[in-house]
């Protein structure tokens, strides 16, 4: 109100506002306002300072608005400018594209039309959608996006139903956070009596008699991460029907799912000249301790017998290591195992010592074979007690029995100095011998072994003469 108690608004009506503080007023109230007259020449432009993504436009003014239209914008403005000449009440807005000379900019704008003054002046407020045609476009592709994950997810879900219906194993998937069936075959459901229906969404355990659901997801999983191919026995409810269950563990969308494949003992498909299972029988349950190694020296698996041998209570303990921390002279045996068996395909009846964290070194015999898992190399190490066999240690050469004869001959006809002497050199070429014996001849890994350089191993060969000496074993 005024001094004098009137309004200044009166009647929904605005009172004279000065040129200089209208101007800033829509400048701020629009991201840009453009003054035309009634044939569309340009006579004044205010620009939003907040707003960047509108240039210096001053270079519209005294042209035709046309000129900075793009051609599709062109008839529409044309239009609602005639619409609003006419004298047509509440023209509605109109969205235009502006591009520079060279056409190169299409910034979208929303104006509205406003008559401003008697002398035919229009005012152009108009608002930048550019902002909102981004967004636009983002929930375009995020809807693009989504789609595309949908129908890769029916495609795998299809794929997956095919897969399941079409094996003729029992396959059934179970929850371990709830112990209840997610996914079932038509195999499974032939084999458990029950229907499809009524085995989605019930316990597990309730298709078994004596047991106990927690104790049978929990021994299921366990047998899972031990990642042994051994089946839980368990027997169907109602059939008494006895089968092995063989889990495999997965994570998917945050919870823990067993894969169990069930496998009735009495398969009449299984035939008994299966390979595959023979020998997963003969390695879980043969006397002779079985390890698997990469070629860069760590285990991959190893059996039960190899777990006694070193005191492991299981093979999760011992995978991932290095094999040579079993053995008794560490990589250097390694080395020499893994080269002969490179070159020559497989290794047999090499001698050396086998210790774990707790016990102490026993004497065995290994053997190894490399074989081929797809393109990478793995040595199977075959692994005998040599305490418990006929032959342990590599046998004494005549040569070194003569050797050590006639060092005993000395006592009394020689001084103990030269007596000394003579027997540490027996001692050396013994040492030497047994060697190169052991590493099949491979100089290089008896330099190693014996903690010598190759240069002075050949010295000591040609010292006593078995430099062109055959010691191939």
């Amino acid at each position: 109100m005024t001094s004098r108690g009137a309004k200044y608004w009166n009647s929904g009506a605005i009172p004279l506002i000065a040129p200089e503080i209208l101007g800033d007023i829509i400048a701020h109230v629009a991201d840009v306002g453009v003054v035309i007259s009634e044939t569309g020449t340009v006579l004044s432009v205010l620009v939003n300072p907040s707003n960047t993504t509108f240039q210096a436009l001053s270079r519209w003014e005294n042209s035709d608005i046309r000129d900075f239209l793009t051609e599709e914008s062109i008839p529409k403005f044309d239009a609602r400018l005639g619409e609003f000449l006419g004298g047509k009440p509440n023209v509605r807005p109109i969205e235009l594209n502006h591009a520079d000379e060279n056409m190169r900019w299409g910034s979208p704008v929303r104006y509205s039309f406003h008559r401003i003054g008697p002398d035919g002046a229009i005012l152009l407020l108009g608002r930048d959608l550019q902002p909102i045609a981004e967004m636009q476009q983002q929930l375009v592709e995020a809807q693009l996006a989504l789609e595309r994950d949908y129908e890769a997810q029916r495609e795998f879900d299809t794929r997956f139903r095919v897969l399941m219906e079409s094996t003729s194993e029992p396959i059934v998937f179970v929850s371990t956070q709830t112990g209840e069936i997610s996914e079932v075959n038509a195999a499974a459901v032939a084999l458990l009596g029950r229907s499809a229906d009524d085995l989605l969404r019930s316990p597990l355990v309730d298709c078994f008699e004596g047991r106990k659901r927690g104790d049978l997801i929990e021994n299921l999983a366990s047998q899972a991460m031990s990642k042994l191919e051994k089946k839980i026995s368990a027997d169907i409810r109602g059939s008494g029907k006895t089968i092995g269950i063989y889990p495999t563990l997965f994570r998917a969308a945050g919870d823990r799912i067993l894969l169990c494949r069930l496998v009735p003992s009495d398969d009449s498909n299984a035939r008994e000249d299966d390979l595959s299972r023979n020998m997963q029988g003969l390695y879980h349950d043969g006397p002779e301790a079985i390890a698997f190694v990469s070629d860069g020296g760590d285990v991959l698996s190893a059996n039960d017998a190899f777990l006694d041998m070193i005191d492991v209570a299981q093979d999760i303990n011992v995978r991932g290591r290095s094999f040579s921390e079993y053995l008794q002279r560490g990589s250097v045996d390694f080395k020499v195992m893994a080269e002969n068996a490179s070159r020559a395909g497989k290794m047999r009846n090499y001698a050396t010592k086998l210790a774990g964290e707790y016990g102490s070194p026993r004497p065995v015999d290994i053997s190894v074979t490399k074989l081929m898992a797809g393109t990478k190399v793995v040595f199977a190490f075959v692994i005998r007690d040599a305490a418990r066999a006929d032959a342990s240690h590599p046998k004494s050469h005549p040569t070194s029995d003569e050797s050590m004869r006639s060092v005993v001959e000395l006592v009394g006809s020689a001084s103990l100095k030269d007596i000394v002497a003579e027997t540490t050199n027996v001692v050396e070429k013994m040492c030497i011998e047994t060697a190169v014996e052991l590493t099949m001849n491979n100089r290089v890994a008896a330099a190693e072994m014996l903690g010598l350089s190759r240069q002075s191993l050949y010295v000591k060969l040609r010292k006593f003469d078995l430099l062109s000496r055959d010691t191939d074993s």
